[in-house]
């Protein structure tokens, strides 16, 4: 290779020799994807694939057959196992090509070019259930015995300049050969195919508009030559970069960081409203230095029309993004929106006449005309998805689009795939079908949902059953080190989701933990802008959070102690009520609210009367907020009763108390959860049913009330109690 492993500069290298030469054959190959992946610059999330032919014992015959390895549909290179990989018989993909000719519908971009994608599962080593990717048949026909299809920022730069094929001669000095684009499949790998017989001395080819396909007999030296190609294209880039004249120079200054801030947190939801029309968007906000570059930049409108040029890319950004002519310097928050209302009915108007103009017989239906990239100049860029994982994907994938455009406009210029290409890919049959196949949304998969006290008890209950259901979780706790161990729980049970992007928090993934003392206004606003940037808005608000203090025989003290319960119990309910209205009200989107209020709000008792009277007061703020906020958001309560396992409310010395003051027999060298147990076995027997009451119980009326089952009900307060005669309303 030209290039020793110190000697790069626009890639990593990460080949580690102790390790790979550990590992058996296929755990070599997962280890080269791992680590191709592991570079953003190599390729992107879920794009490109690796293969690798070994010889494996038949499991019928015993005897040692050729197994193509490569890596499977919708696996991302970086985090792949061996479990995403399709092995599939090497002698039966080839005797493949004698059934696909024999029909009499084949041919690119026919009917039964697409149909050979179904005969690869008649191929599959050892029963493997890995749907195979649509470039299996490039992988096979390229007869070396490692093989990486790439998708570089550098290399896709090349490939989308005018003159890409004269360039590839240049660049990489004869070693690439260069075949024009084609969709990926059957025909695709055929030209690849017969390109590799007819040059025996290159290391690659690069497809147009699309990235490169290298080889080798060795795993470790295909990785090199991977590397070498990126690094080549890299270098030739970096010595023609224009410098400050790239993108044709700045138009526009950034603005400050307070500014920005500032006006996403005004506009996002609004922006998500007007999106969400059809369906329901997450966010994920990108404005690095480079994203900032480019949206300030004197091409950038002309760019962004031109659309993206990879394929993998406007699979996800769709055929361009919506540019909105916003000037920084001049306009504001009232300009940013007009403007961004007439281009979003603008690119409606143009995509449905481009599904129009485009579409074939068999067309699927026209899918939602909206956009998913929104570039602002001084601001940055907001991508938006069905959930998290798929706006941080899209991000990436156009931050991706950018450093093509600005390698492409350094050594030629940037040209686009045709609109006719790029329509057959993204309603391509095979695509849609992928689209069918995934499995059904959760019931709260677009949803953000704020639970604040979310760091114990209750709130964490909640915070795992809403989890459950797909939900976006902002954990909010007055401790925030709770809080986090919350979020982390809820990130280690169901991931953290795929995508590189975002900035700041909104690189998130869909559960994050933030600190909020509901009693101080200016914390709750930070609490909701910081949602805001993270996901473009909110959707339900659950407050779990409460205080329980006893009044002793100081009436002084007493006097904190009721000052203090109506600050959380009350004034903290409405606090967060007046602040997530304002994002409510900028989305224009349904909403859920729920309180936490208690049994205790419509029972005397002794001993508790600022606890209990708080809460009676709490119970009357749900049914003002109730008429206040509606009819955009329902609000209402669930009331618990004695939820003693698992709450911060009962801690060791009042479970103690209580156990005393009902003659309840214990030890001292009990454990605090026994002793809660004991107590609210004894609670259970005061009720109707018998039965403790736990924080799980409590969470599953929260959900009940926010999951749409309910829609009608508004203004209502659920007692959740075990069933406490003294609390029924009279």
């Amino acid at each position: 290779m030209a290039f020793k492993p110190d000697d790069y500069k626009h890639v990593k290298y990460l080949w580690n020799d102790e390790e790979a030469d550990k590992l058996s054959p296929v755990e070599n190959l997962v280890y080269r994807s791992n680590k191709l992946g592991e570079d953003q610059r190599i390729t992107n999330t879920g794009g490109g694939n690796t293969s690798a032919k070994l010889f494996e014992e038949d499991p019928l015959t015993g005897e040692q057959v050729e197994v193509l390895w490569v890596k499977g549909s919708g696996g991302d290179l970086r985090t792949s196992t061996k479990e995403n990989f399709s092995s599939l018989y090497e002698d039966k993909l080839k005797a493949l090509d004698s059934v696909y000719q024999q029909y009499p519908d084949k041919g690119y971009k026919s009917a039964g070019e697409d149909r050979m994608v179904g005969m690869f599962k008649h191929c599959n080593f050892c029963l493997n259930p890995r749907a195979s990717s649509i470039d299996t048949p490039l992988h096979s026909m390229i007869d070396e015995k490692h093989v990486d299809h790439l998708h570089p920022n550098a290399v896709i730069s090349v490939a989308s300049c005018k003159d890409q094929e004269a360039l590839t001669e240049v660049i990489w000095g004869g070693k690439m050969a260069y075949v024009p684009w084609m969709r990926p499949g059957w025909e695709a790998a055929k030209v690849c195919e017969d390109s590799y017989k007819a040059n025996p001395d290159i290391w690659g080819i690069l497809l147009g508009q699309h990235g490169h396909t290298n080889w080798s007999s060795e795993s470790k030296s295909c990785y090199e030559t991977s590397l070498w190609v990126i690094e080549t294209a890299a270098r030739y880039i970096e010595e023609h970069d224009k410098g400050e004249q790239t993108f044709g120079g700045q138009k526009y200054a950034p603005l400050s960081p307070e500014d920005s801030k500032k006006l996403l947190v005004d506009f996002m939801p609004i922006a998500r409203g007007k999106l969400s029309n059809k369906v329901k968007y997450i966010g994920t906000l990108q404005n690095d230095e480079a994203t900032l570059r480019f949206v300030n930049s004197v091409d950038a409108p002309r760019l962004a029309d031109l659309g993206t040029s990879c394929p993998d890319h406007f699979l996800r950004t769709k055929i361009k993004p919506l540019f909105v002519d916003f000037n920084p310097e001049t306009d504001g928050l009232e300009t940013l929106v007009e403007k961004f209302e007439d281009s979003l009915a603008k690119y409606r108007e143009d995509y449905t006449a481009y599904y129009e103009a485009c579409k074939r017989e068999d067309s699927p239906a026209m899918r939602d005309p909206s956009p998913t990239v929104v570039l602002i100049p001084g601001v940055g860029m907001i991508a938006w998805g069905k959930n998290k994982s798929e706006s941080r994907v899209t991000a990436e994938f156009y931050n991706c689009a950018i450093e093509v455009m600005r390698g492409a406009e350094a050594i030629s210029e940037y040209t686009a795939l045709p609109v006719q290409e790029a329509f057959d890919i993204e309603y391509w049959a095979l695509e849609e079908a992928k689209l069918q196949r995934m499995p059904k949304e959760a019931p709260l998969a677009r949803d953000v949902v704020v639970v604040i006290g979310a760091g114990d008890g209750i709130g964490k209950a909640t915070a795992h059953r809403v989890a459950k259901e797909g939900a976006h979780v902002v954990c909010a706790d007055l401790r925030l080190e709770n809080a986090k161990a919350t979020a982390e729980e809820l990130e280690a049970l169901y991931g953290k989701g795929i995508g590189v992007a975002g900035t700041g928090i909104s690189s998130c993934g869909p559960a994050i933990a933030l600190e909020v003392d509901i009693t101080k206004r200016d914390t709750v606003e930070e609490l909701f802008a910081n949602v805001t940037l993270a996901y473009g808005g909110i959707d339900k608000v659950i407050v779990t959070a409460g205080v329980f203090i006893a009044e002793g025989a100081d009436l002084a003290k007493n006097d904190e102690v009721f000052e203090l319960s109506f600050n959380v119990n009350v004034k903290g309910g409405y606090v967060v009520a007046s602040e997530a209205q304002k994002i409510w009200e900028k989305q224009q989107m349904k909403g859920n609210m729920v309180l936490t209020t208690s049994v205790n709000g419509a029972v005397s008792k002794k001993g508790s009367l600022a606890y209990d009277t708080s809460k009676s007061a709490a119970n009357h703020l749900v049914r003002e907020l109730a008429v206040t906020l509606a009819p955009l958001v329902n609000v209402n309560a669930l009331a618990p009763a004695t939820v003693v396992q698992g709450s911060s409310m009962f801690p060791r010395d009042r479970v103690i108390s209580s156990l005393t003051k009902y003659d309840i027999p214990f030890q001292e060298a009990d454990s605090t959860e026994e002793l809660r147990t004991r107590l609210a076995e004894f609670y259970a027997q005061r009720t109707l049913t018998k039965s403790p009451i736990t924080p799980e119980d409590q969470a599953e009326a929260a959900y009940l009330l926010i999951s749409g089952q309910l829609n009608k009900t508004t203004g209502q307060i659920i007692s959740v109690d075990g069933g406490l005669h003294e609390a029924f309303l009279r």
